[in-house]
C-alpha cells in the first residue's frame, strides 16, 4: 500500500510536473520581447500606441504603462469597443484622456477609422499592441490596417507587437471576399479564418498592397508560440478582447455562429453567459434542428437540444483542437434556419441588415445559393480552391 505520506510526495510532485509544462509551453509576447531589449528599437522616438485592454505583458503589466515609464509615448489610438473594451459592437466611441497615462486616447472607432495627419502630428513611430481573434470579421486589423495606411501618408514607423492567434495558425477556412463587399468588417480579400498572427498578416498587407501603398513595417515577434497552439496552449491570461468574447475558447464558437447572428430571427446567446455557444429561432424544433446537426458528424462538435420559452436550438461544445471547418458548420445552420422557417430566412431581414451579413460573409452569392437549394456541400466546396491559393500566397509571410 502507498503511505499518506508518499501519497502526498507523489501529488507534489505531479503538481510540480504540470507547472514545468506549463512553463515549458509558455509563450513570450511581442511586448515581452520588447521589454527584454530595453525597448531599444523606440529610444529617441516619439511613441504611438494603438491599444486597448488586451494589450499587456505575460505578467499582466499594460503595454501603454509600460511605455509611458520606458519610453516617450505621446497619444494613445483605441479600436472598436474602446480602451477599456467594454463599447457594445458597432457603437461609436469617443476620444477621451486616459486617466492611466494622462494621454489623449483618440478613437478609431467614431468620425474616423483612420488617425488623421492632426492625431500624427509629433509621432515618430506608430506601435501596434492589440490581441485579435483570428477571424476576418472582427475588425481590430482593419484599424491595423488603416493605421499602417495612415502611417504610410505621414512617413511614420508602424511596429507590430506580434501575439498569438487564439485559433492557432493551422485553421484557415472559408469563403474569400469578393470586390464589391470589401468593408471594414472584411477589408482583406483573404478567407473568413486566416490562421495568421497580427504580426504576419501585418507584412502580407505591406507586401501586397492592400493599403494602397507600403509603411515602413516593423514585426517584434513571439517567442515559443507555434501553429498548432491555441490560446489554452500559451499558459497566457486571457482578457475579454470584447464584450461578447469573454474567453479564450470564445473565437471558436464566433466563427461557427457570428455570421449567422447577423440575420434576423436566429440568436445566438449575445448578452449572456456564453455568448456564440448557442443557436435558435422562435420557429425551430430544438429535437429536429439537434438532430440535423449532429447528422453532420462535425469531429470535435458537440450539440445538445436547448429551449427557453418560445426559443429553441442548439448548444454548442467545440474542442479547440478537433478539426472540424466551423464556418461550414455555419453554412449547414443557415440552410436548415432557412428550409425550417418557410423559406423567409433572408426575407425577414431588412436591406441594411443583410448588407452587413453579406459583408461579414464576403458575398452576396449565399443568399441565392441556399434559396435555389443549393446544397451546404456544395457551397463549401466553392471555397476551398480560394483557401488552398491563401494557404500557397501566406506562406512567404509566416513567422512560426
Amino acid at each position: 500500500m502507498v503511505g499518506r505520506s508518499n501519497k502526498r510526495q507523489i501529488a507534489i510532485a505531479i503538481a510540480f510536473l504540470a507547472i514545468a509544462s506549463r512553463i515549458d509551453a509558455a509563450v513570450e509576447l511581442g511586448i515581452d520581447v520588447l521589454e527584454q531589449s530595453n525597448y531599444a528599437m523606440l529610444h529617441g522616438k516619439r511613441v504611438g500606441l494603438v491599444t486597448n485592454q488586451t494589450s499587456i505583458d505575460s505578467h499582466g503589466n499594460r503595454t501603454r504603462v509600460l511605455l509611458r515609464e520606458h519610453c516617450n509615448l505621446v497619444a494613445l489610438y483605441t479600436p472598436e469597443h474602446g480602451l477599456d473594451g467594454k463599447e457594445k459592437a458597432g457603437r461609436y466611441v469617443k476620444s477621451r484622456r486616459d486617466p492611466v497615462t494622462g494621454l489623449t486616447a483618440y478613437s478609431l472607432y467614431g468620425p474616423t477609422r483612420k488617425p488623421t495627419p492632426s492625431m500624427l502630428r509629433g509621432v515618430d513611430v506608430l506601435v501596434f499592441d492589440i490581441q485579435d481573434i483570428g477571424c476576418r470579421s472582427y475588425t481590430y486589423i482593419s484599424t491595423m490596417a488603416k493605421c499602417m495606411e495612415a502611417a504610410a501618408e505621414s512617413h511614420v514607423e508602424f511596429v507590430v507587437l506580434d501575439r498569438p492567434n487564439p485559433l492557432g495558425g493551422l485553421r484557415v477556412e472559408g469563403p474569400t471576399v469578393e470586390r464589391p463587399w470589401i468593408s471594414f468588417v472584411s477589408q482583406f480579400p483573404i478567407p473568413y479564418v486566416h490562421g495568421m498572427t497580427v504580426g504576419e498578416l501585418a507584412q502580407m498587407i505591406n507586401a501586397k498592397g492592400w493599403i494602397g501603398g507600403r509603411c515602413s513595417l516593423t514585426v517584434v515577434p513571439m517567442r515559443g508560440w507555434s501553429r498548432n497552439l491555441t490560446w489554452a496552449d500559451t499558459g497566457l491570461r486571457w482578457v475579454p478582447t470584447s464584450p461578447n468574447i469573454p474567453r479564450g475558447s470564445s473565437p471558436f464558437y464566433y466563427v461557427a455562429t457570428g455570421m449567422v447572428g447577423e440575420l434576423s430571427g436566429p440568436e445566438t446567446g449575445i448578452g449572456g453567459y456564453a455568448p456564440f455557444e448557442m443557436i435558435s429561432a422562435k420557429w425551430l424544433n430544438a429535437e429536429r434542428f439537434t438532430s440535423y446537426l449532429q447528422s453532420l458528424d462535425m469531429p470535435g462538435v458537440v450539440f445538445q437540444e436547448f429551449q427557453r420559452g418560445r426559443q429553441q436550438g442548439s448548444l454548442l461544445r467545440i474542442d479547440p483542437k478537433a478539426p472540424a471547418d466551423l464556418t461550414a458548420l455555419g453554412v449547414y445552420m443557415l440552410a436548415e434556419l432557412h428550409r425550417s422557417s418557410g423559406s423567409t430566412l433572408f426575407r425577414r431581414t431588412s436591406r441594411s441588415k443583410l448588407d452587413l451579413f453579406f459583408k461579414v460573409y464576403g458575398s452576396s452569392a449565399i443568399r441565392s445559393q441556399i434559396e435555389r437549394g443549393i446544397s451546404p456541400e456544395s457551397i463549401v466546396a466553392g471555397w476551398k480552391q480560394n483557401v488552398a491559393n491563401f494557404r500557397q500566397a501566406r506562406a512567404a509571410f509566416l513567422l512560426y
